[in-house]
């Protein structure tokens, strides 16, 4: 698979960060949220089988609206720490969901990803096409050493995904999310970046 990445002002502070980003893989584009994408975002993350393993949602108009504006506000950060991704197919430039890298400790180089998909698009291998590019992204722009994803239990389809990008199950953490109401389990899955370069 190619993927290019392109960028605008590479910043070497820290670990470096890229204010904005464009990575294009066979059949998707990975950028930047604008405003423009109300809507789409809208459409899945109001969808209740969407976020049914998500902390949040199913999202009002205002949730979403706050989510764009927070994350067009995090693209000017200077060291930038979280990168949400919009995920648009590059046939029709529908966008389709989101994927998030996020730097959770720095002095280990580690950081952590999590995505989102319109149910329309499932079942595609959007998820993985577009993961392996974040991966990627991670180790090599963001020169992260760990890159870990939680899964609940139930979410087989995301544990596919997880798997199928070369993330190794490492263990089971007992109910330490309250998750509407409830108290729920998670899978812990990992990739470091020497074996990124052997299965993504």
């Amino acid at each position: 698979m190619n993927i290019n990445i392109s960028y605008l002002n590479l910043n070497y502070l820290l670990l470096g960060r890229l204010v904005e980003i464009n990575i294009e893989t066979e059949k998707l584009i990975l950028r930047e949220f604008v405003k423009g994408d109300f809507l789409s975002i809208y459409n899945y993350a109001s969808d209740p089988e969407v976020v049914k393993y998500q902390p949040w949602g199913p999202n009002s108009e205002k949730d979403t609206q706050l989510f764009l504006d927070q994350n067009i506000k995090c693209q000017l950060d200077n060291p930038r720490y979280d990168y949400e991704i919009a995920v648009v197919k590059k046939d029709d430039n529908k966008l389709i969901g989101a994927w998030g890298i996020h730097l959770s400790n720095l002095d280990n180089r580690e950081g952590w990803i999590g995505y989102c998909y319109n149910q329309q698009y499932w079942g595609n291998s959007y998820a993985t096409e577009a993961a392996k590019a974040i991966i990627k992204f991670g180790f090599k722009h963001l020169n992260l050493h760990r890159i870990f994803a939680t899964c609940d239990p139930d979410n087989f389809g995301s544990a596919k995904v997880l798997e199928k990008i070369g993330m190794i199950e490492e263990g089971r953490l007992r109910e330490n999310k309250l998750q509407k109401g409830e108290w729920r389990d998670s899978f812990v899955y990992s990739i470091l970046e020497q074996e990124c370069r052997d299965s993504v």
